[in-house]
């Protein structure tokens, strides 16, 4: 309901930036007891978060920084009856932009190109006509699809709604992710991490790839079975790969997956902190304003669904 009066916003654990964030959406950041609204900081404490809304059950949203939910599931499903939202689509283009930066590197060789210490034999495939499947259909896909444009690929997406999505040449539900991974010269994962989902690519879907593919995860290490990942590296079945996450994560010093000379391993920065504040501050403030029009929230977390 649409209310002259300023949404009483909570900022926990305390981030200035944030706070002024609140305030720009026209709300008055007060303490917890007297709030209405929850924005949470820390991206892991469940349960300081769980404690806060435990000891203050008047709080009626909660608005968690990062896209994946994970850390806080347990919280969200206890809490069911207050209005969850989280990061999603806040950091889609930066995440996105990397995922474009590792698949041409690794289609192309800079993998091996930039460890190599002698003139070598070329190597390389081209981005421009490709066959690409990105895994996940939320906002990553979405500006990857855009970015994808100017190379003519042709481009399949897997989601859980099979529904059309702007500049994919076609759109599938999870029970067609086998016919969507055959052939591909590219896979991109972009989709969230719940049980369903952990474990989805293994040695048996990366044997599905062309010859040389590049398997390029932006998502969540979890997704693909590692020892598999590093065997299908190791005797071709798989040309690169381009990881922005892994498992375990961090990848521990002497794992295989830093030797492989056909591998780029990025510390989880394809959204860095520098730029993930402006985007999450941009975030809040529409949410709040939308909180004190009634209008729907940006990025809802469903809790039966994880995400």
């Amino acid at each position: 309901m649409t209310t002259d009066e300023a949404p009483t916003v909570a900022v926990l654990p305390r981030a200035g930036y944030l706070a002024a964030a609140v305030t720009t959406g026209g709300g008055r950041v007060v303490d917890p007891g007297t709030a209405e609204v929850l924005v949470w900081t820390d991206p892991a404490d469940a349960a300081g978060l769980a404690a806060v809304l435990d000891d203050h059950p008047h709080l009626r949203w909660v608005q968690l920084p990062w896209a994946g939910i994970e850390p806080y599931l347990d919280v969200v499903r206890a809490h069911a009856e207050r209005t969850w939202t989280c990061g999603k689509g806040v950091y889609a283009e930066p995440v996105a932009e990397h995922a474009l930066a590792l698949s041409l590197a690794g289609l192309r060789g800079i993998d091996r190109y930039a460890r190599a210490r002698r003139w070598t034999a070329p190597r390389g495939e081209n981005l421009l006509g490709a066959r690409v499947t990105i895994v996940g259909g939320g906002g990553i896909a979405e500006s990857l699809l855009r970015l994808l444009g100017p190379f003519g690929c042709e481009v399949t997406v897997v989601r859980r709604t099979p529904e059309p999505i702007a500049g994919a040449a076609r759109v599938v539900a999870v029970d067609a992710l086998d016919d969507a991974l055959t052939g591909a010269a590219l896979a991109v994962l972009a989709l969230p991490l719940t049980a369903g989902t952990e474990g989805l690519i293994d040695a048996r879907r990366l044997a599905l790839l062309a010859e040389g593919a590049c398997l390029v995860n932006v998502a969540r290490g979890r997704h693909v079975v590692t020892d598999d990942l590093v065997a299908a590296l190791r005797d071709g079945t798989l040309g690169s790969a381009g990881l922005d996450v892994t498992d375990p994560e961090p990848l521990p010093d002497g794992h295989p997956l830093w030797d492989l000379p056909n591998v780029i391993v990025t510390p989880h920065t394809a959204n860095t902190e520098e730029m993930a504040e402006p985007l999450l501050a941009a975030r809040i403030t529409d949410n709040v304003r939308r909180w004190r029009a009634g209008a729907p929230l940006v990025g809802l977390v469903d809790p039966a669904a994880g995400y």
